[in-house]
């Protein structure tokens, strides 16, 4: 009643204690009979309106499936430039999908994933394939992977940036061909499983991620022993959705946070804060699935880190949020979807030179950093297909998506690592009911602000190289084009 009821305001009878009298028997009589009469009200409205939304309210259709994706064999793990040997599993990765269906039949599906990225050819792959099987097109698939740095290399992401193995090469290519398998699968099942559904949103807060551009990493732990404030934009909201079965029974939560999953950078198999935090949350709702998206957290890490412990907490504290929200008084999601997609261009500022090329090339001669190692593995790539005559491309085909749930909820889907400025954007420009998902379809590259773009720095400044991008930076309206292409969307 009471959530159903919510614009009731509680009613109270005063009845003061004063002697008894005729008068005032006859006045408590009246009070009386005006109570039940309200009281008869309040349960004719509540029947009234639990006969309507009985029909309404699990008008939506959903299903989920799970599959795991630790990898059998050593593939090296993902990220930082180096190569990582797997030593064990800490807990598993996975691959998950919830689907979705309105009243009028219109379909979607969400793939969450523990994956570091995913690559473009993977992306258009199984763009194809899921329009082949389920004649989705690309605004209805949302592929999401949490940019977890304890997860497997894939076949053509980040090409230049680790050491050359044959063996290796052999190994990811076979990963990453069974995974395509397992995505398509599980999604199908997820299909399968579709039943009468209600979807309800709400949002938390959590408070660990910090801006790693403003903030050096040793300094922040005195910063919050000493209570001061750390600077630089973040965003600490947890965008929560809850999907009941026609039981009511808790089938699913969706929930976000904007911030890198690299608390951890040892060789084992884990989801990081992410993978602790959907744990927890599947720990505590038995029977349900936790599906966790990364936000526009490109500028933001949880700090401190490098320790279990820590990673553990986060994730905790991430857990304790949604918790909180599920807890809480949710919004209902009517049943109405709708979908849109746009492949936009992203100019390159310059293509590289010969001569840059040829000096990037001999500088890991003497110099055998990783970054070095990196620059002259994409130098000798550019310079191979300068030779053969094959012309740069001038721009990226950078996917943008909204999908805009209930009538009101809009959630923007950007590729790549999107800075915190584009979730702060958007929630301003569309209203508090905005969900703004980094990292999704493909892990193209960082994807700064203009504020970013003009301060430079690692996620701002020319760095494309390390994404295999043939060029060293974006060009400066790289903000302009994303928002221009999802107020189109929106």
């Amino acid at each position: 009643i009471h959530r159903k009821l919510s614009i009731w305001e509680p009613m109270v009878v005063y009845l003061p204690h004063v002697s008894c009298g005729p008068g005032l028997i006859i006045d408590l009589m009246k009070r009386i009979a005006i109570l039940l009469w309200s009281v008869f009200l309040v349960l004719f409205a509540c029947f009234t309106l639990s006969s309507v939304n009985g029909s309404e309210e699990h008008s939506w259709k959903a299903g989920t499936a799970k599959s795991v994706i630790t990898p059998k064999k050593q593939v090296w793990l993902a990220g930082y430039g180096y190569n990582r040997e797997p030593q064990e599993t800490l807990h598993e990765l996975w691959v998950k999908a919830l689907a979705l269906q309105d009243r009028n039949g219109q379909r979607c599906v969400l793939v969450t994933s523990d994956l570091m990225g995913i690559p473009r050819y993977m992306y258009d792959r199984l763009s194809r394939k899921l329009k082949k099987r389920f004649n989705l097109d690309r605004s209805q698939i949302l592929l999401t992977f949490s940019q977890n740095h304890c997860a497997p290399r894939l076949h053509e992401d980040l090409v230049d940036y680790y050491p050359k193995d044959p063996v290796q090469t052999g190994l990811v290519k076979e990963y990453s061909d069974k995974l395509e398998g397992i995505i398509m699968e599980t999604v199908a099942q997820s299909f399968a499983h579709m039943s009468p559904a209600r979807l309800d949103i709400g949002e938390g807060k959590a408070g660990f991620a910090v801006n790693r551009r403003n903030n050096a990493e040793s300094d922040v732990p005195e910063i919050r022993a000493t209570g001061k404030t750390l600077e630089g934009p973040v965003d600490h909201s947890v965008p929560v959705m809850a999907i009941y079965k026609e039981d009511n029974q808790l089938l699913a939560i969706v929930f976000g946070y904007a911030c890198h999953p690299t608390t951890l950078n040892f060789e084992k198999w884990c989801g990081d804060y992410p993978g602790f935090a959907q744990i927890e949350l599947e720990k505590n709702f038995p029977g349900t699935m936790a599906l966790f998206f990364t936000a526009c957290g490109g500028d933001q890490n949880p700090l401190p880190r490098r320790d279990v412990l820590f990673c553990e907490q986060y994730g905790k504290n991430l857990s304790d949020a949604v918790e909180k929200v599920l807890l809480g008084r949710m919004k209902p999601l009517p049943s109405e979807l709708k979908t849109a997609f746009e492949l936009v261009d992203l100019d390159y500022l310059d293509p590289p030179a010969r001569e840059e090329l040829e000096a990037a090339l001999h500088a890991a001669d003497k110099d055998k950093s990783a970054r070095v190692r990196i620059r002259a593995s994409w130098a000798e790539r550019m310079l191979a297909q300068m030779e053969a005559g094959k012309p740069f491309p001038s721009s990226y085909s950078y996917p943008v998506q909204v999908w805009k749930l209930g009538g009101f909820l809009h959630w923007i889907s950007l590729g790549g690592e999107a800075v915190v400025d584009y979730s702060l954007r958007f929630k301003k420009e569309f209203g508090p009911d905005t969900w703004v998902c980094g990292y999704a379809n493909v892990l193209v590259a960082y994807i700064p602000s203009l504020r970013v773009y003009q301060e430079g720095g690692y996620e701002g400044g020319a760095f494309l190289y390390e994404y295999g991008l043939p060029a060293n930076r974006w060009a400066e309206d790289v903000e302009e084009r994303v928002a221009e292409a999802v107020h189109r969307l929106v």
